[in-house]
């Protein structure tokens, strides 16, 4: 474990641990609606499950890296790093995405969650790497707000398929 990230361990086995196991609890969602038409189940797995997943995987990658015993605080950087690179590359392909979408609307406030708040998880893991490599002591708390984030974004993206799903079976 990187030396300024060892006395995390315990927050990093629990967000792992919370991320996982929603990981599963998302598939279990999806496959309640299984009965949709497959089109709507299409857009909506694009739409709500996938950034979902992604911010779930976030964290369960950000605890796998911090936990794992990497004797330097540079490969660890990196990664964050680049994970934090490639999740704002993925925000704005998604943003995009959503407002192509015409199945859902976004009142401008909902637009806090899906854009503003990953952006800053996203750059919080940025800054975290670039603290860890300067060997600064905001780093394993930007780390850790980052994961935060992500955690609770995926849980509020699942909440909305879920409510989706329900709206959407309704109809049928």
């Amino acid at each position: 474990m990187a030396p300024m990230l060892h006395e995390w361990d315990n927050f990093y086995i629990t967000t792992g641990s919370a991320s996982a196991s929603l990981i599963g609890l998302s598939f279990v969602v999806v496959t309640l609606g299984g009965r949709m038409p497959s089109s709507d189940v299409a857009d909506g797995v694009r739409a709500f499950l996938m950034p979902a997943l992604i911010h779930f995987c976030g964290v369960l990658l950000i605890a796998l890296v911090v936990l794992s015993p990497f004797v330097s605080p540079w490969p660890v950087a990196v990664i964050f790093c680049l994970g934090g690179s490639g999740g704002l590359a993925y925000l704005i392909k998604n943003v995009l995405m959503r407002r192509k979408v015409d199945f859902v609307s976004l009142h401008w406030l909902d637009w806090i969650p899906y854009a503003v708040v990953p952006a800053l998880g996203n750059a919080s893991m940025i800054a975290g790497a670039a603290g860890l490599i300067a060997e600064k002591s905001f780093a394993p708390y930007a780390i850790a707000g980052a994961a935060t984030l992500f955690l609770f974004l995926g849980i509020y993206e699942a909440g909305d398929l879920t409510f989706w799903i329900i709206r959407n079976r309704r109809e049928q």
